[in-house]
């Protein structure tokens, strides 16, 4: 009955926003909490999506989920967040496609008395939302840097590096990821706020992936063509580097180029059991959503907004390397553990 009930007030709800109206009651009588992905294809946030739903259950909320057609749709993420506001929601979870677009949206949403919790990418400025539930980003790429540095440093080679980046927008994930490994390579990152300003000369070049498969090997295909000597490469996330690794098979080129990512997803960690990926961060998706559906239910029950981990601006879900073969100095966990613990 409550399923019947949930699938008739949706189709009021839809009626009543084709007709223009402004308002609409979702009519469970549960507290409705959305949440807003960048996309529903790629991996994290379908398990993002499965990690809400499960606690939406729990909590007894009413979760309405919608997602953007490509990573970087910025209206589609615009529209949801007015059909949130339409349907009385006491806040959404979002991973924003355009980290400063997106605020206008988010500040009527809160005008509504909505909470607000951005997971994994943080908004711009981060305190346009009421909290921030996300991996520590520059922290991920950071440990996957050291890993690389310190490998590095054992063969007695010297890098040259490929960076395979998301897009051009200069968003939060995608610039924290890119320093935070350059930095742990012991690289002078100029600008820490900003990818591409660097002048070591171990830079082969920076090319953008779209953090798909398709993009990662076209990226990799461009700065081999401008710098076949490349030997480590870094990637946003595992389908790019699943898609770089592609690109140096084609170049035969896969048994002496060493693939850093970060993700922590069930195919990257296979891919770090095969050799295709030396070193990959671990996110924990599933933690972020079911912590920001909680937060929610919370404050629909008695105003409690969630509070940051201690010394930081936002609440830290965890990070952990993940690897086989391990390196002096940098802590790290096994495949076998990855496997265990992985998402997707």
């Amino acid at each position: 009955m409550r399923q019947q009930s949930r699938l008739l007030a949706a189709a009021a709800c839809t009626i009543l926003l084709l007709t223009g109206a402004t308002a609409c009651n979702r009519g469970t009588g549960e507290p409705v909490v959305g949440l807003i992905t960048k996309t529903d294809t790629n991996p994290f946030f379908v398990t993002m999506k499965s990690g809400a739903q499960q606690a939406a259950e729990q909590e007894a909320v009413d979760l309405q989920t919608f997602a953007g057609k490509i990573d970087g749709d910025n209206e589609a993420q615009v529209q949801a967040i007015e059909n949130l506001i339409s349907f009385g929601a006491k806040g959404f979870l979002i991973t924003p496609n355009d980290s400063q677009a997106i605020v206008p949206s988010i500040d009527r949403a809160r005008e509504a008395d909505m909470l607000v919790i951005a997971l994994d990418t943080p908004v711009d400025p981060a305190d346009a939302v009421d909290a921030t539930f996300a991996t520590d980003n520059f922290e991920a790429g950071r440990l996957i840097g050291q890993w690389a540095k310190a490998k590095f440093v054992a063969d007695g080679t010297q890098a040259r590096i490929a960076m395979l980046d998301l897009n051009p927008n200069q968003v939060s994930v995608d610039v924290q990821r890119d320093q935070g490994f350059l930095e742990g390579f012991g690289i002078d990152v100029a600008d820490p706020a900003r990818i591409g300003d660097e002048t070591d000369p171990r830079i082969a070049g920076h090319d953008v992936t779209d953090g798909n498969e398709e993009g990662g090997r076209t990226a990799m295909e461009n700065l081999l063509q401008k710098d076949p000597s490349i030997n480590l490469v870094y990637t946003i996330n595992e389908p790019a580097a699943a898609g770089a690794y592609e690109a140096l098979k084609a170049a035969g080129k896969e048994q002496g180029v060493t693939i850093v990512s970060v993700d922590g997803g069930c195919p990257g960690v296979d891919n770090v059991a095969a050799g295709v990926i030396g070193a990959t961060s671990m996110q924990f998706p599933i933690k972020m959503a079911q912590l920001g559906v909680e937060a929610i239910a919370q404050y629909a029950k008695d105003g409690t907004r969630p509070q940051n981990t201690a010394g930081k601006n936002f609440v830290d879900t965890g990070v952990d390397l993940i690897t086989d073969d391990p390196q002096p100095g940098v802590e790290a966990k096994d495949s076998a553990w990855g496997k265990q613990n992985c998402w997707g």
